[in-house]
């Protein structure tokens, strides 16, 4: 039985991201090494059988940009969290391993999202329920039921940024119905503005 693949225009993403790992292996992103990587990544993806990867067939650069600034300053300021606690309490700084069920079931997002929680310094997934899209992430300082529902909303916000960078339009409009639903309820409460 022949192995379904996708068209090769829903793998240039993933041909791209090929290409940018095989630059940073050999750190060099030299034409020459980048065609290479290009020629390799092709060879990779059709030549070798690979589960397909279910791309959505979208990808937002302007949202990709601005995420990837976002993300740098939220890796920058838990190095300085994680700095401080280091300093001021020591080996009583207490940590939780919290699950936090996703909102896309695709493998792609559910790896993307655990890959960009354990990048952030003070959090690492410890296990996937792949069946659930659930991710079990170690978290540094959670005390409380309310540190346990931050780290919640951390990984839920990762998630939301990419599925407006690369998710599907169906997980795109669930993103931007819960943005909707959650500026009504601050509105309500009088908290007004946007987050």
């Amino acid at each position: 039985m022949k192995q379904s693949r996708n068209p090769l225009r829903i793998e240039v993403p993933l041909l791209a991201w090929l290409v940018i790992i095989w630059g940073a292996l050999w750190q060099d992103f030299s034409p020459g090494n980048l065609l290479f990587g290009a020629i390799i990544a092709l060879i990779v993806t059709r030549l070798f059988y690979l589960p397909p990867v279910g791309l959505s067939g979208r990808f937002n650069v302007l949202h990709a940009v601005r995420y990837s600034f976002v993300f740098v300053w939220h890796v920058a300021v838990a190095s300085f969290e994680l700095l401080w606690l280091a300093l001021a309490k020591g080996p009583r700084v207490r940590s939780a391993v919290v699950a936090v069920p996703l909102r896309s079931h695709t493998d792609l997002m559910v790896t993307a999202t655990g890959h960009v929680t354990s990048l952030v310094p003070g959090s690492m997934v410890v296990d996937v329920d792949r069946a659930n899209a659930t991710l079990y992430v170690h978290f540094i300082n959670v005390e409380d039921a309310a540190g346990a529902e931050r780290v919640r909303r951390e990984v839920l916000d990762a998630e939301a940024e990419l599925i407006r960078i690369m998710g599907t339009k169906e997980e795109l409009a669930l993103v931007n119905e819960e943005h909707h639903l959650e500026r009504m309820m601050s509105a309500e409460r009088g908290e007004g503005g946007t987050r």
